[in-house]
Parts: structure tokens; C-alpha cells; sequence
């Protein structure tokens, strides 16, 4: 469904309307604008089902524009790689307008997700930041934790994102005893997912729990406790790969009776 080649010499075709993490519903009940004409300000973003497509950056989101999360939950699966696209260069086309390095402008790239400081040479490309994201198991039991962030009566699995020079397996390992105090034994990889909120890279996995007894951290992590898979608390969205880890487990313990 998506080519990520960069449409360059395309003039006109799809256009994903872009402003404060919100995108413009389209008349089709999607988010995906009709074909049009583009102009020079439009980034050239991808194919989808072989059309062009070009992200437009607006200056206001309106009233009834969904965020990103809204979008998902929405939508049916196959688009979240348009989605996750769109939002990623969006963020990274707003916040790197100026050079990291000297603080001259930036331009734009034609032939790549690239912004070029003519200044001093420096070149940036969209940021992308790996995180763990990680189901904790004992037996049968999930740990599931709640982020003060969360909406209430919502529990998740841990994440983190990676710290310079580690790797994602001892990061597992580190923020698992961070946030909750227990250390793990084995440690299995699941699958990554893109998360545009703004620009994460989810590394999947699996860990089993040496014992149950749990010590919250109490900053980053407000509440954690073992679940039953026949008891289980309000749990992410369909769309996260939290809930994929959440399901293939239950899913491993069912087969397993």
C-alpha cells in the first residue's frame, strides 16, 4: 500500500493536510485530500496505492481536525504507516527549519527526508528515538503499570527509551528494575512499531519476572501490580504494540490449556 519513494517530480496528487500534530479530514471521511495541484511548499512524502502524496504544513489546525491518536483509533490498521509517516516528517520538518549546529536556516532536500544548512554544511534527517517497550510476565501473570499520564483506571506495559551506548536488550533490563524493582531472567524480542508521538521507534519484548515482588519508583510509574489473564484492568488502544504484547500473551496462554 505504501512506497516510500519520494514523489519528486510529481506536480500534483494527495495531499495529507498537516498543523499541531492535527490533520484536515477529507471529504471521504479520511484524512487522505483529494487530488490537487501542489506548490513549492508541500513536501513530497511517499506513494499510496501508486499515487503521489505530499504533506502540507498549515500554520492553524481547525476546530475539528483529529490528533494523531484520534486518527488511530479510527482507522482501520493498514493505514497506520501513512499516518506514522506523515506525522514523523511533520514534526521534524517544524522543528528543524534552523541548523542544529551554526543556527543558520535550513533548506530543504528535493531527493531525500533531508534539511541542508548552507551555512555550514551541516545536513539533518528525520529524528527518530528507540524506546523498550516490554511485558513483564510471572507464569500466566502480566505486570501492568499506570504513567501518571494515563487516563484513569488504565494500566500498560513499561517502556523507555534507550540511553546513548546501550543496548535495547539491557535496556529491558535497566528500566525494568527502574520503574518496578524486579530483575528478569529471560528476555525475548517481539516486533517494533513506529509511534509518531512524535518521532519513537517501539522495540517489542517479552521478559519473565524472577519473583513478584514489585517497588514502584513512584515518578515515572504511579501504581503496578500482577494481573490474572482473567482479570485484567482497562488496557491500551487495538493500534499499540503494548496491547499486540498484551494479546499475544493471553492469546500463549489460552493454546497453552
Amino acid at each position: 500500500m505504501l512506497r516510500r519513494d519520494l514523489p519528486v517530480g510529481a506536480a500534483s496528487g494527495h495531499v495529507i493536510r498537516l498543523a499541531e500534530g492535527r490533520i484536515a479530514p477529507a471529504p471521504d471521511g479520511g484524512f487522505l485530500q483529494p487530488a490537487c495541484p501542489w506548490t513549492p511548499e508541500m513536501q513530497p512524502l511517499c506513494y499510496w496505492h501508486d499515487a503521489p502524496v505530499a504533506l502540507s504544513l498549515e500554520e492553524r489546525a481547525g476546530d475539528a481536525w483529529p490528533d494523531g491518536r484520534g486518527w488511530l483509533g479510527q482507522l482501520p490498521e493498514s493505514w497506520f504507516a501513512l499516518l506514522s509517516t506523515a506525522l514523523q516528517v511533520g514534526a521534524w520538518l517544524r522543528d528543524h527549519r534552523f541548523c542544529g549546529r551554526c543556527g543558520a536556516p535550513a533548506s530543504r532536500l528535493d531527493a531525500e527526508f533531508a534539511m541542508h544548512c548552507q551555512g555550514c554544511g551541516h545536513r539533518n534527517y528525520p529524528r527518530i528515538s528507540p524506546c523498550i517497550i516490554t511485558l513483564v510476565t510471572h507464569g500466566e501473570s502480566l505486570l501492568l503499570a499506570r504513567s501518571p499520564r494515563f487516563a484513569p483506571g488504565r494500566y500498560s506495559t513499561l517502556a523507555g527509551f534507550i540511553e546513548p551506548g546501550e543496548s535495547a536488550e539491557e535496556a529491558v533490563r535497566r528500566e525494568i528494575f527502574e520503574e518496578v524493582g524486579l530483575t528478569v531472567g529471560r528476555v525475548r524480542y517481539f516486533k517494533s512499531q513506529a509511534w509518531p508521538f512524535p518521532h519513537a521507534l517501539m522495540l517489542g519484548y517479552f521478559a519473565e519476572a524472577a519473583s513478584r515482588r514489585i517497588r514502584i519508583d513512584g515518578v515515572e510509574i504511579s501504581d503496578a501490580a500482577w494481573f490474572s489473564p482473567r482479570r485484567l484492568p482497562q488496557l491500551p488502544p487495538l493500534y499499540s504494540i503494548s496491547r499486540a504484547l498484551i494479546e499475544t500473551h493471553l492469546n500463549e496462554v489460552r493454546a497453552a490449556q
